[in-house]
């Protein structure tokens, strides 16, 4: 069978949290066979019709069987019409009533997941052209994959219709539903390039998206070939499984990312971007055949996410980069748990970080007209299609005139990592990083006063990264002129690092202490914060009256811990001690992202006592679809279980818990 073409038209169905859809396939028959089968999990089938007329047809827990004569050479086309209910892949965030106006409905489905909201193909080699029509409420805006052809009113719904040009994968279809306004670029290339955010965001624009159109333009140009999609558009939503999702021509990210000026030096979304963009190319154009090829993906959106960040913040960065990546990689091998590119189990850090240093290598050893007209042919051969690690291999040979046996030997099937490989590499790339491995040699080996040590290459190396690394490792070694030279230092970085060097600090650096709650930096205004109020009680009120209004991060850093700090200082502002406990309690709600209710749950239950609305706001986060803050809950809970009282107290609130949250607590308190 060889799918070519679908139109979909979906209703996903808030209150029921359903999706009322139906899907026609057109199909070509390659030999003749008696059946044919989709992915369909848990879906039930209101109509079935093959070339209009109602056909035989068989449903399991996670497939839909069509059985028919299909012969050799003949078109067909087949139509279903299903309700799914979605366990995982779509997700319903925040349509509830008391969250009105905050609510979303996203995709994710990465792997084979697409089949939980749209019978289709859990088997990535199917490529087929997806277009799709979806009815939401008129007061959301509704974004996919493709074009959008038109929007038409109708029964009190809006429906938006997307068109794609070319095949792709089914897991890589999606679509996003929100209430979004969007920034709108042009790639130097012509493609149009949209950048959506929430309306009340309209001044994180600029350093969210800062540098999309140079990130575009230099991928199209280094990679050389041009983007293969029609347009591109990113969307960010809240609690995303991950940090981004490379959906073909549309990425969902983390609204995590979504951020101001101050906070773009702490984290800002520049790789994330470069990543998901460079995905476009490999693994939405060209396609791994199964998850033993899973280096043609992330490996190299890794290392192409790298180059544009080189392009952008210059080689330093991307030296230093890959230094600390080298680093991860080594101690994991050095461990006993270095993996294969090969192995279709490996951890993301030999998929990402291990793929892009064989790309870093690989370069290394052909050259770079060699490396890159490699990777021109293998798109160009392979666009559309599926691939494996042997076929990108075979292009790089036959561009580089080489054997390439020992390299995929050595960087592919070997679990070790070549450490003094990736060394002379380094060393001969970057003065700084090589100056920083013989510092800390020596620091290792000398038996001499390591303040000259560190005095030396202090001065021999005048690198913000370098001086920074310094300060962290050595900083109790300093002399006292060179603390003051580091806080001297126009280097956010190198001032950042002088905020993790204490854990109390010397009435000597106070004042210099106290410059950094100045400093345009989210991450050193909260480490200094902190650390001044620890050192200094005499002058908590001063340096909470400082940065009273700061919120931080999208995580809200440091306004959470502004909020406990003033609670608990002493004669500081007593009549709003109630609201500043009340508004930190309140930081675990469901209408906050996880990561700001992690810290929230962090902070209350190191110091505080939980409410019985936090014990409640935990039980929720239980059921989180994300797995790593329902991970991180269930075991708080495990923990507070634990506490003489809690039991009952849990017991005691249940009345104020919804089904998933009742049927998850009943199994853990072994309640009938």
């Amino acid at each position: 069978m060889d799918f070519i073409h679908a139109a979909v038209s979906i209703k996903p169905l808030v209150e029921q949290k359903v999706i009322q859809g139906s899907v026609v396939y057109h199909f070509k028959v390659k030999q003749d066979v008696d059946s044919v089968f989709l992915d369909a999990q848990d879906m039930t089938f209101n109509s079935v019709l093959l070339n209009h007329k109602k056909t035989t047809f068989k449903t399991s827990k996670t497939k839909i069987s069509i059985y028919k004569n299909f012969k050799r050479n003949r078109s067909y086309s087949l139509t279903l019409h299903y309700v799914a209910k979605p366990q995982q892949t779509v997700y319903f965030i925040d349509m509830d009533d008391h969250l009105k106006g905050n609510g979303q409905v996203w995709t994710q489905g990465q792997g084979k997941y697409t089949s939980h909201w749209l019978p289709s193909f859990d088997d990535m080699e199917e490529k087929v052209e997806f277009d799709l029509n979806i009815s939401f409420d008129p007061e959301y805006e509704v974004i996919a994959n493709g074009v959008l052809k038109k929007v038409r009113a109708k029964d009190g719904l809006k429906t938006w219709s997307y068109d794609m040009r070319e095949p792709m994968s089914s897991y890589l279809l999606s679509f996003a539903i929100g209430k979004y306004s969007k920034q709108q670029l042009t790639a130097t290339s012509g493609i149009p390039i949209e950048n959506y955010y929430y309306p009340k965001d309209s001044l994180k624009v600029e350093p969210t998206y800062r540098y999309t159109k140079s990130i575009f333009d230099f991928l199209e140009q280094e990679i050389g070939v041009p983007y293969p999609w029609q347009n591109y558009k990113q969307i960010p939503v809240k609690d995303f499984l991950y940090a981004g999702m490379e959906n073909t021509g549309t990425t969902i990210f983390s609204d995590g990312y979504v951020i101001d000026s101050i906070a773009f030096v702490d984290k800002n979304y520049v790789n994330v971007n470069a990543h998901e963009l460079a995905h476009q190319w490999f693994g939405n154009l060209v396609t791994e055949k199964n998850g033993s090829h899973h280096w043609l993906h992330e490996g190299f959106a890794t290392y192409y996410a790298y180059l544009a960040e080189k392009e952008i913040f210059g080689n330093d960065y991307f030296y230093w980069k890959l230094y600390d990546s080298a680093q991860q990689l080594n101690e994991q091998a050095k461990e006993g748990k270095g993996e294969a590119l090969t192995n279709p189990k490996a951890s993301s850090l030999t998929f990402y970080e291990k793929g892009a240093w064989a790309l870093v290598m690989l370069r290394n050893q052909v050259g770079d007209d060699a490396f890159k007209n490699g990777v021109k042919n293998y798109l160009g051969k392979y666009r559309f299609q599926n691939v494996t690690i042997d076929d990108f291999i075979r292009e790089m040979e036959l561009a580089a005139d080489m054997d390439l046996s020992p390299f995929k030997k050595l960087w592919l099937g070997s679990t070790t990592f070549p450490m003094e490989k990736v060394k002379d590499f380094l060393t001969t790339e970057s003065s700084a990083v090589a100056g920083f491995i013989k510092l800390k040699w020596a620091l290792t080996t000398s038996l001499k006063d390591k303040k000259n040590i560190i005095e030396k290459y202090w001065d021999e190396f005048d690198n913000e990264e370098f001086r920074a690394r310094l300060v962290l490792r050595n900083h109790k070694q300093f002399p006292p002129e060179l603390i003051q030279s580091a806080f001297d230092s126009k280097s956010i970085k190198i001032r950042q690092a002088l905020t993790l060097a204490y854990s109390k600090i010397p009435l000597a650096l106070k004042k210099e202490y106290e410059s950094l709650l100045e400093d345009e930096s989210y991450i050193t205004q909260e480490n200094a914060l902190y650390r001044l109020w620890i050192s200094f009680p005499q002058d908590r009120g001063r340096y909470l009256d400082k940065t009273k209004g700061v919120m931080g991060l999208p995580n809200k850093n440091v306004r959470l811990l502004w909020l406990l700090l003033a609670s608990l200082t002493k004669d500081y502002d007593d009549d709003s001690k109630e609201a500043y406990l009340s508004e930190l309690y309140g930081y675990t709600s469901p209408k906050y992202s996880m990561e700001t209710r992690q810290t929230a749950f962090g902070i209350i239950g190191d110091v505080l006592e939980y409410t019985d609305q936090n014990i409640l706001d935990l039980v929720n986060a239980c059921v989180h679809h994300s797995w790593q803050f329902r991970k991180y809950a269930r075991g708080l809970l495990d923990t507070l279980l634990k506490v003489d009282g809690q039991r009952n107290r849990i017991i005691g609130l249940t009345k104020g818990m919804n089904d998933d949250e009742l049927r998850y607590i009943r199994t853990k308190l072994s309640l009938q």
